[in-house]
């Protein structure tokens, strides 16, 4: 099996090095690019539609690898598309939060309810006699809860040149390792396409980017990643297996958790986007572009490593792991004043 998650990794890294720098001559005469706004880092309008290439790239990859055959594996190709085809409609003309959002929950209840596919957490392994939990009918709206959550943990973390991409790459090599641990075929050629198809798209999108994944890459990268733990990972007979894509995502998810308790504390929306994310704070401490996302790269793969780490070890050895994280998460977060409340003055979503 790690022979075809090779090929698959190898097919979907050169079809999106060929394909990334098609969709950016594609996103210029279209029009579709990203414009200058006050909370933006980047000083030049920035073509998107990254995110079509990778999502094409890492698509044909798995139809090349023979990836069709599982239905599951067809239902995460035909909602991936219809997620980063709404994120191309968002970053073409912008939609109103609550429409992205409708459309999201959609896509993800599709993924989750179509007959064919079903990809839903239906329990998870009590660590408490290891002794199987099921959710019953909660499996589904679980799911869909989910899916959606790391749709926009993807989506708020896009903020720097190379930073989503990387995290993501970073959270697929994670679930690679853990799949091939618990020899999960679906999984395995899933998180083999998502890096490979990741990692190309990097090639343009370090900084200076030139070319940026937009909603259509965040939202894509977002769905797939909940989509392996969930038809793959989640799946195993690992009390702690809930643990594995949290861990690998730990970074945006603690980003995310923080901005949500910002913002409702300063009584505003938790769409309304700002400039106090973890990589706003690191830019204002005197670190340059390239450097913050580095750290935040070094992070999350330590993190990935941690997430590794917990399906090698017991339940208690795993608690104390996930203890230590979130103490050195909290101690950052104050550190670097990310739960302050901040007024900013202008409302805009995006980027």
């Amino acid at each position: 099996m790690l022979e075809k998650a090779g090929l698959v990794f190898g097919l979907a890294l050169v079809a999106s090095l060929v394909l990334t720098p098609l969709a950016r001559r594609l996103a210029l005469r279209a029009g579709i690019v990203a414009p200058v706004v006050s909370r933006s880092v980047h000083t030049e309008p920035k073509p998107f539609l990254g995110g079509l290439a990778m999502y094409v790239a890492f698509a044909a990859a798995m139809a090349a690898g023979g990836g069709l055959r599982d239905p599951q594996v067809v239902g995460i190709l035909v909602c991936g598309g219809l997620i980063m085809l709404l994120g191309v409609w968002d970053d073409r003309r912008p939609l109103r939060p609550k429409v992205k959002f409708l459309g999201q929950l959609l896509i993800a209840a599709l993924l989750v309810y179509f007959p064919a596919w079903q990809v839903q957490v239906q329990g998870i392994y009590s660590p408490l006699g290891d002794r199987w939990v099921s959710f019953g009918l909660l499996a589904g709206p679980l799911t869909i809860i989910w899916i959606v959550s790391f749709i926009n943990v993807m989506n708020f973390i896009d903020g720097l040149d190379g930073l989503a991409a990387g995290i993501s790459t970073i959270a697929a090599l994670t679930l690679l390792v853990v799949s091939l641990q618990q020899s999960l075929p679906a999984a395995i050629l899933l998180s083999a396409a998502l890096a490979g198809a990741a990692i190309g798209f990097l090639r343009y999108n370090f900084n200076p980017a030139k070319i940026f994944m937009g909603d259509a890459g965040s939202m894509f990268l977002g769905l797939t990643l909940a989509a392996i733990s969930v038809s793959g990972v989640m799946k195993s007979a690992l009390a702690v297996s809930v643990l594995v894509p949290v861990l690998a995502l730990a970074v945006p998810i603690f980003d995310t958790a923080f901005a949500i308790v910002r913002r409702l504390a300063g009584g505003r929306s938790i769409g309304q986007a700002d400039k106090d994310h973890l990589h706003h704070r690191l830019l204002r401490l005197g670190l340059s572009h390239r450097n913050t996302v580095l750290v935040m790269w070094a992070v999350s793969a330590a993190l990935g490593f941690s997430a590794v780490a917990v399906t090698e070890v017991n339940f208690a050895g795993a608690m104390i792991i996930v203890g230590l994280v979130l103490a050195v998460a909290f101690g950052a977060a104050r550190r670097l004043g990310l739960l302050e409340v901040s007024h900013p003055k202008e409302k805009h979503s995006g980027r």
